[in-house]
């Protein structure tokens, strides 16, 4: 073995399979009888049942049974922890329906399209019931109520700060309103379940997931089974962003009906379902008041948050907490003031999206800043230099209630610069606007810092070398799209010395991986990482004592390099790894107080959440005729800690770029007045394709992690945190001559033209 494996740009061992047609999907795996589900949805937004007449579809052709919330008799999910149970949602709905898309009923037949014409032939007769559709709304007296017995749509608030003016002592105040709207995660592969019952009573259940025991454990609670008896499985998943994380509702329905008539039952949602269905990201309203001293230091924040948690509130409730905690951001701010309210609305309901709070943080924090920028005359890059946390105070505690681990801000920020050439791109800039080019190029820049590893700190991860050398590694985290089946062998491979081609990684099943919190909130490799890496160690030290007693020499006088214990100074002497695995098998070749085998598992708990960050810088071009955009360039410079392998996390941060860059520009889900959506497919809700990335330029600064043996934060979620506002930042610096302040996301051709139009119209 040459150099390290750690750190090195290994290409993904997921890829040969999944480009050539080969990866395992749920839609993908046979099984034999099995039904098709599809569900009957409600078409309006808010209604109460009257009846659900299933007399003509019972008796099409193929279909197998019919199921109503009544039929199923399931209780309701648990709400989620700090909302309580008042807004816990029915499988099937129970006497009201809250939104368009609400499940109603479950039909079975014995292919897809026999079921879907089953549920078109359903009538369903609803009485409609006043629609709350605006968060602002539905916090007004006198709203119509989602949950009366709750007597109130709001779902959640938290407030800190707000024991003084936030904002005394400063000279100049800049205020904003900005709309960080409602966008869909849209995954290539929509929610998907296969249910298999067992005859002695288990259930095999195969999901589409980013959390495998949080699906065992809701299914084994709802159906009232053990959690032995259940046994759950995720092969590839086609993407998740968060919107795949715990249980969906309408698995648990269906594995009820796979028990209830023992065949196999296997669900797809359409797009269109997925569209209306799978819980929405963002939807935040942000009333914002940054105060500075003349000389551009910041004196406070004042921030007011309302929150949009549709129909049946959960952790997108709870998200605005999460913003507020991150509203220092990377800056050094004396003083926060921060209030956040969620209301329930006849719309989907919002929960966890690529980022899931902090987003929406770094959105308002530096539009904020540039605002600050234009009104003080500075440049926004010298701005956010005056007030970055420096890097010799960390660990370092916000006025955000979080303590950030380790930071080098400013280094990032300087890297950034050199590599987009800042300062060339703002002559240039300058010449344009002196010369009246329509082209208007804009700058725009953010600095970030986000979260990661937050709420679960620990993983479950486990070491095997058998006696043929090869070497099993268990890890309780769910790969779908990260390439952890490289990772976590790289990382054993380094600490065991062998081979990386000996090593395989299993993940997601339940029956072998003794328990995990799966993939969320970028945790993956800090904590599944970590665990992977202590069990190798532990498994390494035990080889160790092995491989010296058979060699009767100290242990002390032992080093393992390239794969063979050796006598520390002698090379080619000792014993091999199959050498030391052959006598592990062996109870006879063993130290009398050395337990026979080379397997450790082990939970890894971290003290804290990490917290990665980086800057970014967009360049755009403006038609200043039509407002059409082009983005030219995006620049990111990010920090993650240690690196385990720089390819994929490139590929992480370009993906997360694509996503951001998404909302700024393109991607909004909108619902009418009546709460029908405007957006409920891909027809309508524009989410760009691969020819409209722009270049994309990646560096990193590397400021390790003091929280786990590796180093390492998170990188799924920093490139959408850090590109979002860079974009946002960068149109509306292209106009800002022009006299335009601020345009909402996303900054579609329509909106920057109007924009220009009406800043052209004010008065001076």
């Amino acid at each position: 073995m040459q150099g390290s494996i750690l750190g090195a740009a290994v290409r993904r061992r997921e890829d040969p399979r999944l480009v050539t047609g080969q990866g395992r999907f749920v839609a993908d795996l046979p099984a034999e009888g099995a039904l098709h589900a599809h569900f009957v949805r409600s078409p309006v937004a808010h209604a109460r049942i009257r009846a659900l007449d299933v007399t003509t579809a019972r008796t099409m052709p193929g279909v197998a049974a019919i199921f109503t919330a009544e039929d199923l008799g399931l209780p309701r999910r648990a709400g989620f922890a700090p909302l309580g149970d008042a807004f816990s949602k029915p499988p099937l709905a129970e006497g009201v329906v809250r939104f368009v898309g609400d499940p109603v009923a479950l039909v079975l037949a014995e292919t897809r399209e026999q079921a879907a014409d089953a549920v078109a032939a359903i009538d369903l007769d609803l009485e409609p019931l006043p629609p709350v559709v605006d968060p602002v709304a539905a916090l007004a007296e006198g709203a119509p109520l989602l949950f009366p017995d709750h007597g109130t749509n709001l779902a959640f608030q938290n407030a800190f700060g707000g024991d003084g003016d936030a904002l005394e002592g400063a000279e100049v105040v800049v205020r904003g309103r900005f709309v960080n709207q409602r966008v869909a995660p849209v995954p290539l592969e929509t929610h998907a379940g296969l249910a298999i019952p067992a005859a002695d009573g288990g259930l095999l259940f195969y999901a589409s997931s980013q959390q495998v025991f949080a699906v065992r454990d809701t299914l084994a609670e709802m159906l009232g089974m053990e959690e032995r008896q259940v046994h759950v499985i995720s092969l590839d998943v086609g993407g998740g962003f968060g919107a795949k994380a715990g249980c969906q509702l309408e698995n648990v329905a269906i594995a009820a009906a796979a028990q209830r008539l023992a065949r196999p039952v296997r669900w797809m949602e359409t797009r269109s379902e997925n569209m209306v269905a799978m819980t929405h990201g963002r939807a935040q309203v942000q009333e914002v008041e940054l105060g500075a001293t003349r000389d551009g230091r910041l004196v406070g924040l004042r921030v007011k948050v309302l929150a949009d948690a549709g129909a049946y509130p959960a952790i997108g409730a709870f998200l605005p907490l999460l913003t507020g905690m991150m509203s220092s951001g990377v800056y050094v701010i004396p003083r926060i003031d921060y209030s956040s309210r969620s209301a329930a609305t006849n719309t989907t309901t919002t929960g966890a999206y690529r980022g899931a709070g902090r987003p929406e943080a770094a959105a308002m924090l530096e539009r904020s800043m540039d605002l600050l920028a234009r009104e003080l005359k500075l440049d926004p890059v010298e701005l956010r230099r005056r007030n970055l946390i420096p890097s010799d105070a960390f660990p370092y505690k916000t006025q955000g209630g979080y303590t950030y681990d380790s930071g080098n801000y400013a280094g990032a920020l300087d890297e950034v610069v050199k590599l987009s050439g800042y300062q060339e791109l703002r002559q240039e800039q300058a010449r344009r606007r002196e010369t009246g080019d329509p082209r208007l190029l804009g700058i725009g820049v953010s600095v970030y810092v986000e979260i990661t590893a937050v709420g679960a700190t620990s993983e479950w991860g486990s070491v095997e070398v058998q006696p043929d050398g090869r070497v099993i590694v268990l890890c309780g985290t769910t790969n779908y799209g990260q390439g952890h089946e490289t990772t976590l062998a790289q990382i054993a491979a380094e600490e065991l010395q062998v081979p990386y081609d000996m090593i395989s990684v299993i993940e997601s099943d339940t029956a072998v991986v003794k328990r995990g919190d799966g993939s969320v909130g970028s945790r993956s490799m800090q904590l599944g990482g970590s665990a992977v890496h202590n069990a190798a160690g532990a498994v390494r030290a035990k080889a160790m004592r092995i491989a010296s007693h058979l060699l009767e020499v100290g242990h002390e006088d032992l080093e393992l390099k390239e794969g063979r214990f050796q006598v520390v100074g002698v090379p080619g002497s000792g014993v091999t790894w199959l050498d030391v695995a052959g006598a592990a098998a062996d109870p006879s070749r063993l130290p009398e107080d050395v337990e026979p085998g080379l397997k450790e598992d082990l939970d890894f708990l971290q003290d804290d959440a990490s917290f990665p960050f980086g800057a970014h810088v967009c360049i755009v071009e403006v038609d200043a005729e039509t407002g059409s955009t082009k983005v030219l360039k995006l620049v990111a410079v990010d920090d993650c800690g240690r690196i385990v392998n720089p390819l994929l996390a490139e590929g992480q941060v370009h993906g997360g770029i694509a996503q951001g860059l998404a909302q700024a520009l393109f991607e909004e889900v909108v619902f009418d007045s009546d709460g029908n959506p405007v957006t409920s497919s891909l027809l309508d809700y524009t989410a760009p394709m691969a020819t409209e990335m722009p270049e994309i330029v990646t560096g990193h600064t590397v400021t390790p992690s003091p929280l786990n043996p590796l180093g390492a934060k998170g990188i799924g979620e920093s490139g959408t945190i850090g590109s979002t506002p860079a974009v946002q930042n960068a149109v509306i610096d292209a106009v800002s001559h022009l006299g335009v302040r601020h345009i909402d996301m996303p900054l579609t051709s329509d909106r920057v033209w109007r924009a220009i139009q009406e800043a052209a119209a004010a008065p001076a």
